[in-house]
């Protein structure tokens, strides 16, 4: 049974829905190297330096400060710190319902599991229920650990997703990027579009999917416990670039794969062309039986 990690509540208009909050991922294993002394083996400790005093000090010594400018900092207590952070109210404050198509999500951020706390199980399926309904998302502040987040909550199954948002001065505006003015040609996009098909999918399953390089990383570490040595591989060579468009897409659309779903796309509608619709009773038979009687 999974552990909330904090309690709630929904403030939904005059309502008021107790709950809890799970996280919805599971951070995998980080894989981290430590700074190791080579000559002796001992693990390297960092220690803080002054290069002004060209001394050591302590921590009991540190402020933290903000620089303003170059050189120049403003420093803080940890006090002064403290005084400026959110009141943690533990209230998530719905104020609007958006549709679910308005908010892009290049704005998602962390996401929690929400479940109903004692007493608030019926306010909860009414809530993702009326999400549900009117095909919106709920758009609320929710402010914790001394700090305010802009969230979402949306309905997901039987249950509610609290989605935590980036704002907007945390996103970086594409207009900053070079893009180009390219030309696409009719032809081009006709092929493109037919690769595109081929690969095309009705379900995402994430379970086809997994961390490779994590899992060569866990295999050579276990290697050196294991006291074997790691042999380097040949890297493959890089491919040379194809410069023309039309080729590469000719080329994509002739590989192995393409040609594979192809294949499957043709069985599948060959299939569904070959299945016989059920047959309906005879009119002429069954009005011979009716008139024998």
């Amino acid at each position: 049974m999974p552990r909330a990690f904090a309690s709630a509540q929904i403030s939904f208009g005059l309502v008021s829905i107790p709950v809890k909050l799970f996280s919805a991922t599971e951070a995998s294993e980080k894989l981290s190297f430590n700074m190791i002394h080579q000559e002796c083996g001992s693990r390297i400790q960092q220690q803080l330096f002054c290069p002004k005093d060209e001394r050591t000090i302590e921590r009991s010594e540190v402020v933290k400060g903000y620089e303003f400018s170059r050189g120049q900092y403003v420093l803080f207590t940890e006090e002064e710190l403290k005084a400026l952070e959110e009141k943690s109210t533990q209230t998530i404050e719905i104020s609007e319902f958006v549709p679910r198509e308005a908010i892009d999500p290049i704005y998602f951020a962390k996401a929690n599991y929400i479940a109903p706390d004692k007493g608030g199980d019926r306010a909860y399926a009414l809530l993702g229920k009326a999400l549900e309904e009117t095909d919106r998302w709920a758009l609320a502040k929710y402010a914790a650990r001394g700090k305010q987040y802009l969230v979402i909550l949306r309905p997901v199954g039987k249950g509610i997703v609290m989605q935590q948002l980036f704002y907007p001065n945390e996103i970086r505006s594409m207009q900053e990027l070079d893009l180009g003015e390219p030309v696409i040609k009719d032809n081009e996009l006709k092929m493109a579009v037919q690769l595109a098909e081929m690969g095309a999918t009705d379900e995402f399953h994430p379970e086809n999917y997994r961390d490779e390089v994590a899992e060569r990383i866990r295999a050579a570490i276990q290697k050196k416990i294991d006291g074997e040595e790691i042999t380097s591989t040949e890297s493959e060579e890089p491919r040379a670039q194809v410069i023309d468009l039309m080729e590469a897409l000719k080329a994509s659309l002739a590989s192995p794969k393409s040609r594979a779903a192809k294949s499957a796309q043709r069985m599948s509608l060959k299939a569904e062309q070959n299945r016989k619709p059920a047959k309906a009773a005879p009119r002429k038979a069954a009005s011979a039986r009716a008139s024998r009687r």
